[in-house]
């Protein structure tokens, strides 16, 4: 039997592999149409690849999902995080979590992950084939014809499309022609552009834990912020993006963000330690004594925002500022217009429709010997090795039916 599988991302080396291993008698080739695979491994993670996350039960995990939470849940009962974490660290791979969960190669670099997978693919007698692009897909006396770009042909027994997100619905034009239905694509994990924010000269400046909200919107999120030269980005920030990745769509990347910085405290109790603080050290200087934690540079931005220069000492520190002061420590108001892109990892909502899919198998309901697997489907996580498990998962179930 001969196994095809389009796109040579980690879903697709997943599949390849597992395909490989339990059907030794087939002929299994990853087609990809860049001259180099892997490549969205390679700079995860600031290239030392998020693995995954730190394995919980399905119901658990899945619930990082902004899209797809259910159908993640029934396939993580098949190969989840910790199925994904053996089966590295069972080929030469140890893997580490750190405090926040995510899991990295204890090498800190990618090309761990991307040798083992190559070396895997190698040894199971996975044919690897790149600058070869597939324009159409036909189904034929029980075999998928694959069409290529050079007018060339070859009939397949099963196909695997594991090509990532498509930027655009039209991306996906060849797979609808077959009769799938897709959710319209729309970025997800992005950061904002906040290009009037007074504290854009503090580039690089983090804090541990805030809490963010959309303006005129349910939309929130807590976690650490980083103030970046063109906005905000950090896990808050990124979570907010995935779950609001077809609202903020909707409104063109243009709305107000309200971040309290100390955390989930309110106006009345920020503005009552602020009178106590005044009563109690009347002779310091407010802008001079950083408060909840919050790093002096952005204390000092945020007061001297208020009107509370410097030099100013509590004793002479008017309510009125005070209580402006507690404003935007609890509510500080800032202007969103535009996105960009989290480090190169391009993310998006959308794909092929999860009721076309079964996950039992990852076959499609359409098109007999067809399956989907990783981003192409309309899955996605929020930051922190929640995709790539998706990867893994839906690979894995796939390589394991092909020759059902």
């Amino acid at each position: 039997m001969l196994f095809a599988i389009i796109g040579g991302g980690a879903s697709g080396f997943m599949a390849a592999v597992t395909a490989a291993e339990t059907f030794p008698g087939a002929r299994v080739i990853i087609f990809e149409k860049s001259r180099e695979v892997l490549s969205k491994v390679r700079i995860s993670g600031g290239g030392r690849c998020n693995v995954t996350h730190n394995p919980s039960k399905p119901a658990l995990f899945s619930k990082n999902y902004p899209r797809g939470s259910r159908f993640v849940k029934e396939t993580l009962a098949q190969f989840d995080a910790h199925q994904t974490i053996q089966w590295f660290e069972s080929r030469g791979v140890p893997l580490k979590t750190e405090p926040d969960g995510r899991v990295f190669p204890v090498s800190d670099n990618s090309g761990s992950i991307i040798y083992c997978l190559m070396e895997n693919a190698r040894n199971a007698g996975v044919e690897i084939r790149t600058s070869t692009n597939i324009t159409g897909l036909t189904p034929q006396d029980e075999k998928l014809i694959l069409h290529f770009q050079d007018g060339s042909t070859l009939a397949a027994d099963r196909v695997v499309v594991a090509t990532g997100g498509s930027p655009k619905l039209q991306g996906l034009n060849w797979l609808m022609d077959l009769g799938h239905e897709a959710e319209t694509p729309v970025p997800s994990l992005f950061t904002f552009n906040t290009p009037d924010n007074y504290l854009l000269p503090l580039t690089g400046v983090s804090v541990s834990k805030v809490t963010v909200r959309v303006a005129n919107s349910s939309l929130q999120s807590e976690g650490p912020i980083l103030i970046t030269h063109w906005g905000f980005s950090g896990p808050a920030i990124l979570r907010l993006s995935a779950w609001g990745a077809r609202e903020l769509a909707e409104k063109n990347y243009q709305f107000q963000i309200r971040i309290n910085w100390t955390s989930n405290r309110n106006f009345d109790e920020v503005r009552q330690s602020l009178y106590d603080l005044k009563q109690t050290y009347p002779k310091q200087q407010l802008a001079a004594h950083p408060q909840y934690e919050l790093p002096s540079r952005l204390w000092r931005a945020i007061s001297e925002n208020t009107g509370i220069q410097r030099d100013l000492k509590l004793a002479d520190t008017p309510h009125k500022l005070l209580n402006k002061l507690a404003m935007q420590l609890t509510d500080g108001t800032f202007a969103v217009a535009g996105k960009t892109t989290f480090k190169e990892e391009f993310v998006t909502c959308g794909g092929i429709r999860l009721d076309q899919i079964n996950p039992s198998t990852m076959e499609s309901r359409k098109i007999k010997g067809l399956f989907f697997t990783g981003e192409l489907l309309d899955v996605d996580g929020i930051t922190g090795g929640f995709n790539f498990q998706h990867a893994w998962t839906s690979g894995y179930i796939a390589g394991k039916n092909l020759g059902n």
